[in-house]
Order: C-alpha cells, then sequence, then structure tokens
C-alpha cells in the first residue's frame, strides 16, 4: 500500500470545495453599532454580552492599524460581512446535519477522524457551530465540550463570563477588539480536577461565503491535575476577494495540569489570518503549543503563554510555510512570571517563490521569576533566490537569575545536498521535496498520525507549486 505522503493520494480541490449561498442570515458588510446589535440580536444573548460588544466597537475604532508588520491595506472592513449564518442550528447527531454542509465536513475528513481517533468534534461552518458531539465515556468523567454560544446561555454561563476575554482583552489590539465585537461560534471545554482525556477533542473551523469573515471564540479550563489533547483544524475555498479570521483561544491551565494545543492553519490565500491565542498556567502546570501554517495571504499570529505559577513550563513547536504572494508573521511570546518557570521555542520556516516568512518572539522573565530558563531556536529555509526571512527576537529580562539562549539559521537548499541525492537516481524536485520534508520532520512529529500526514501532504504540495 502506497505511504499516505505521496503528492497523488491528496488534491488540494478538498479545500476550495464552495458551496452554494444558501444562508438562514447574512449581516449586511460593515462595521456599526447597529450591525453589533443586529448579530447580539440574532444570537439571542444576555444583555451583558451585547454590552461587551458594543464596548469592544468603541475600542476598536479608537485604536491604530497595527504598523510594524505585514501590510493589510487590502483588506477593508466596509466589504466584510461579519455575521453569516448556515441554514441549519446546531446538532448533536451527525446524521441531522444538512447534506450540502455534511457533504463538505466529509470530504475534509472530519466525520471520518472522529471515528477513529477523537473523542469529540466540534463543526463550525461559516459563523455558527454545525455540529458539536463529545463520546459518552468521555462525558460520563465529567468533561464538558460545547459550542461555546449554547454554554453562554445555559448552566456555565456564569464560568464563561468569569473567563471571557480576560485573557485577551478587547484593548490588547485592534483585531482583538474586533473579536470582541463580532466573535461567533467557537468552543468550551472544561475538564475537571484529576481528569485525563486520553484521546483528543477537535474543532474544525470553515469559512464558505466569500467576503466574510469567521471570528470564533476557543475557551478551554483545564483544572488541577488534569490533562487534554485539542486538535484546531481550519481552512476556507479560494475566492477573489479578500477573506478574514480574527478568531480568539484562551486556554487556563491551572495547578500542576497539562494541556497539548494543536494547530494546522490550511487558510486560502485571499484569507487575512489575524488570530490571538493565549494561555495562562498556574503552578506546576504545562501548556504545549504545536502549530502549522499554510495559506493565507497574511499572517499575524504569535500564540502567548503566561507562566504565572512556578514551576510552569511552555513548549512552542511550529512551521511556516509562505509561498507566492504570501507574508507570513508569526512566532511566538511567553512571560515568566513564577519562579523556576521554563520555556522552550522552536520553530521552522520555509519560504518559496517570493513567499516572506518572518519569526517574532518575545521572552519575558519578571524580577520575581528567579532561577527561569527560556531558550529560543528558530531556523528558516529560503528555496529561491527571491524569497525572503527574518528573524525577529526580542528579550526583556529582569533578573540577573534566569538562563536565557537564542539561536537563528537562516539559509538555503545545498546544491551539494541536491547533487548527492540526484547522483542517487533522484530527480532535483523529489531531492528538494526531501530535504524541505526532513527540515520539518520535528514539527510533525508532535502531531497526531493524521495531522502529520496532512501536514506533509500540504509541504509536497507547496513543493509542486499547486496549492492555493
Amino acid at each position: 500500500m502506497k505511504e499516505k505522503t505521496y503528492v497523488d493520494d491528496i488534491d488540494r480541490t478538498i479545500y476550495d470545495i464552495k458551496n452554494d449561498d444558501k444562508d438562514a442570515y447574512h449581516i449586511e458588510a460593515g462595521l456599526t453599532p447597529q450591525i453589533i446589535e443586529k448579530i447580539s440580536d440574532e444570537k439571542q444573548e444576555p444583555i451583558w454580552m451585547r454590552e461587551f460588544r458594543l464596548k469592544s466597537l468603541k475600542i476598536y475604532n479608537e485604536m491604530a492599524v497595527p504598523d510594524w508588520g505585514p501590510s493589510i491595506e487590502g483588506l477593508d472592513m466596509d466589504h466584510i460581512a461579519t455575521y453569516v449564518r448556515p441554514n441549519t442550528k446546531m446538532h448533536g447527531k451527525w446524521s441531522d446535519v444538512p447534506e450540502e454542509i455534511k457533504d463538505t465536513f466529509e470530504r475534509l475528513g472530519i466525520p471520518e477522524a472522529e471515528r477513529k481517533s477523537l473523542a469529540g468534534v466540534g463543526a463550525q461552518y461559516d459563523s455558527e457551530m454545525v455540529y458539536h458531539h463529545v463520546k459518552a465515556e468521555v462525558e460520563a468523567q465529567g468533561v464538558i465540550y460545547s459550542d461555546i454560544d449554547s454554554a453562554l446561555k445555559g448552566e456555565y454561563g456564569e464560568m464563561i463570563r468569569k473567563h471571557f476575554m480576560k485573557l485577551v482583552k478587547p484593548n490588547d489590539h485592534k483585531f482583538a477588539a474586533l473579536h470582541g465585537a463580532v466573535w461567533s461560534g467557537g468552543s468550551f471545554v472544561y475538564v475537571p480536577k484529576g481528569v485525563s482525556v486520553e484521546i483528543p477533542l477537535q474543532s474544525y473551523f470553515r469559512l464558505n461565503a466569500p467576503g466574510a469573515g469567521q471570528f470564533e471564540h476557543t475557551m478551554i479550563i483545564v483544572d488541577e491535575g488534569a490533562y487534554l489533547h485539542f486538535i484546531e483544524g481550519c481552512s476556507a475555498p479560494r475566492y477573489s476577494v479578500a477573506n478574514l479570521h480574527a478568531g480568539c483561544v484562551e486556554l487556563f491551565v491551572h495547578k500542576n495540569a497539562k494541556l497539548r494545543y494543536s494547530t494546522i492553519e490550511n487558510w486560502s490565500k485571499n484569507m487575512y489570518n489575524l488570530n490571538t491565542k493565549r494561555a495562562l498556567v498556574e503552578e506546576g502546570g504545562t501548556i504545549e503549543w504545536v502549530s502549522g501554517s499554510f495559506g493565507s495571504h497574511v499572517s499575524y499570529l504569535y500564540p502567548m503563554s503566561i507562566l504565572n505559577g512556578k514551576n510552569a513550563k511552555m513548549e512552542f513547536t511550529g512551521i511556516t510555510f509562505a509561498g507566492k504572494g504570501q507574508n507570513l508573521d508569526t512566532g511566538a511570546k511567553v512571560v515568566h512570571k513564577g519562579e523556576n518557570t521554563s520555556s522552550y521555542i522552536n520553530t521552522k520556516s520555509i519560504s518559496k517563490d517570493g513567499g516572506i516568512s518572518t519569526f517574532r518572539s518575545s521572552v519575558v522573565i519578571g524580577k520575581e521569576a528567579k532561577n527561569s530558563k527560556s531558550a529560543v531556536s528558530c531556523e528558516s529555509l529560503m528555496l529561491d533566490a527571491i524569497s525572503r526571512s527574518d528573524t525577529i527576537p526580542a528579550m526583556d529580562i529582569r533578573t540577573n537569575d534566569a538562563d536565557v539562549g537564542h539561536e537563528a539559521q537562516i539559509g538555503r537548499i545545498s546544491d551539494e545536498a541536491i547533487f548527492y541525492l540526484m547522483s542517487r537516481g533522484i530527480s532535483e524536485e523529489e531531492a528538494k521535496s526531501m530535504i524541505v520534508s526532513g527540515f520539518a520532520d520535528n514539527v510533525s512529529k508532535e502531531l497526531p498520525l493524521e495531522y502529520a500526514l496532512e501536514m506533509n501532504n500540504l509541504i509536497q504540495l507547496e513543493m509542486q507549486g499547486s496549492i492555493g
């Protein structure tokens, strides 16, 4: 049987599925208080959330667009529809999801993945979750896995209110404020004390509507001594107009708990990906990030970890692939607050066909974070003379009692290595592909098998120049 990492086993066109526009509700483009109120009305939210949205919009209007990263001048919010509700409600049975939407997710392999290797799945289509299900044995452990809208209006409403945008505040930056104003959809997870969820949970976000934005909110609380692996997948078909993704992820890792958060972002190349992710880690807790960034026209993405308690740990492993017409500005941030905290950031980036890849990191060690350790390693590979790769590290160390290191390598594929492989009967294209796959190997090893294969296939397809 042929290994799935061969190019002919996957076709990028599965991500370019476009369904007919049969939305139940499609709000007019633009950002006004009236539009925000309509979104809140449509979602039948509590009054505090309506007020939160309007305050966030005010903050958004008062804040400037970032001027330090890739240009986003092609993004015009006057032409972005911020809320598109699919023609269905939320379902707990896959058989109840409308055929057209179900067919999209079937072709993306979501139900099959759930049957084979997931403890629960949430599926979002445009602005709303259409499916959420968790296995009975996981539910019996007291694990809560729900769409966040239902949780907000149900028995977990106060828990949501206590945590909602407390880590990522609307005044953090302009697109956090935008998220606070127009957010919709997303997942809520609570893992009780001492519970270990051995099989991953996954939420998949699919944006179908052209000229629209997706603003899902993911909130995960892993209580004391508990464990969870959560997987996030994203994709969208390609359109000739700009789409926007400005989601938000808030992760709360309690004492001696552990959370692994894995992401494969495979947006189309008309997407502006302005996502914000943040974790708060208490004493003895661990957050592990595994991130693969593919697709999108422009990305700003820097998952942040706040190591709040002593002996808290963070590891970040990521890969970015920037091809023609892409400017991907990615990296990670960490703030050490507790004693004996440790962090390790390990990233790889690949650029080809004029793509621009920028690694940006920030390490802050406070004066109270004595005996802390942090190491940052970034490697960049440029596949031709017209591509670009930059490394922009920042370190703010407020104590002498810390061990901090940074290393960066930027280079091109060795002609000698290609010649050696070609002398063994391997074509030049296959040789380059083998070198790139080997370069990315440490990231794929951190992903569950199905997602490692998807990542490898995406890299292979990028090498063929056939993605997007």
